[in-house]
């Protein structure tokens, strides 16, 4: 696959002044639920009206959506408020039902991404056709199985694609639901810079006080739009109810974001970030050589232990450097998660630089 202008054809036809944006509940829960939303949305920046009609859930016992009724309901939110609709779709069943419904836009859940072959019986249930369709990234922090994904529906001749990215899981306690992991999409971005990227806000901070904060990141990175749960009584919704916003604050939300410019257009601007961005390569060949030393250390650190037979990990060690580094990071302005993740890489690297030294 490769990027081409045309990626974008399907965004442009919309020929908005503002972000792309996919709006409503988690669940579709009653028809009066949807209805009601529908109606509060359908006079702002939303250009389609989403909720989700089978909700996969971890385990068996939960609300796992309303089925094959919930299209009528995003039917008639069509007919009445003149907004496309849009749902996620996780079998081939599913695909059939939607376009039976005429729904607008369909999406594939992470879960379903992070399986090939269900993905392939979605592109092939789906080959050929006009609706807009978009692929969230796998819970699994790997972008090649989020591109793979994206492959197989370009390969069944679906024109109309796009990219969510909803963050990935981690057994790590951090102040994301799914945390972002920015240089994956961003790595993504620049593979293809005309694939439509969409900020998935919601199910990457599990916690509505944060959905602005993160969407401006992610239109600070030139991502397209966003996908954002919206209910008219958040705290009784029947799933995920702490991750949604009413439709007032999410126009709030709205008003609050800054669209940034692509670039500057002044040659005082050009100048400035040639200097800036010739500082930066200067300071990354800095660290790059620092990191060198660093590790010819370790291989010092290394053939001591190996004469000494001694292991390579030293628990106590690794969590002494943890907590300085954390420490000495804050006070340069580094936040806690930057500094753990930075190091942890550090520490791996040095484990095989040690490793390789033991086995020689």
């Amino acid at each position: 696959m490769e990027n081409k202008k045309e990626m974008r054809d399907w965004l442009n036809e919309f020929n908005l002044t503002h972000p792309f944006v996919i709006a409503g509940p988690c669940s579709a829960e009653t028809e009066e639920q949807v209805l009601k939303i529908a109606h509060e949305l359908k006079d702002s920046d939303v250009s389609v009206f989403r909720a989700g009609i089978w909700k996969p859930r971890t385990r068996p016992g939960g609300f796992e959506g309303v089925g094959e009724i919930g299209l009528k309901w995003l039917k008639k939110a069509k007919a009445e408020t003149g907004l496309l609709m849009g749902t996620e779709v996780a079998t081939a069943a599913h695909c059939k039902l939607a376009l039976e419904n005429d729904i607008d836009v369909l999406w594939i859940g992470a879960r379903t991404t992070a399986n090939p072959f269900a993905v392939q019986e979605i592109a092939d249930t789906l080959k050929g056709t006009d609706k807009i369709v978009l692929i969230k990234n796998p819970v699994n922090p790997d972008m090649a199985l989020w591109l793979g994904g994206v492959e197989r529906l370009y390969m069944a001749g679906i024109k109309k694609l796009g990219v969510i990215h909803r963050g990935f899981s981690t057994y790590e306690k951090t102040k994301y639901r799914n945390i972002p992991e920015w240089q994956i999409a961003i790595e993504l971005q620049n593979k293809f810079p005309d694939l439509p990227l969409i900020i998935d806000p919601s199910h990457i901070t599990g916690d509505r006080k944060m959905i602005l904060e993160v969407t401006q990141e992610a239109l600070d990175l030139n991502y397209d739009g966003m996908i954002i749960e919206t209910h008219f009584d958040p705290d009784n919704a029947w799933s995920d109810a702490a991750q949604q916003v009413t439709p007032t604050a999410l126009k709030q939300i709205f008003k609050d974001l800054k669209v940034r410019k692509v670039s500057g257009d002044t040659p005082d601007f050009d100048n400035k970030m040639t200097k800036l961005r010739a500082n930066i390569d200067v300071l990354d060949a800095n660290l790059l050589e620092l990191l060198g030393k660093r590790m010819k250390v370790a291989d010092e650190i290394g053939q001591v232990k190996k004469d000494n037979n001694v292991a390579v990990l030293q628990s106590s060690r690794w969590n002494e450097i943890q907590e300085k580094m954390v420490a000495e990071g804050s006070k340069k302005g580094l936040t806690e998660e930057f500094i753990i993740k930075l190091f942890k890489d550090i520490h791996q690297e040095s484990i095989g630089h040690q490793e390789k030294i033991l086995n020689s």
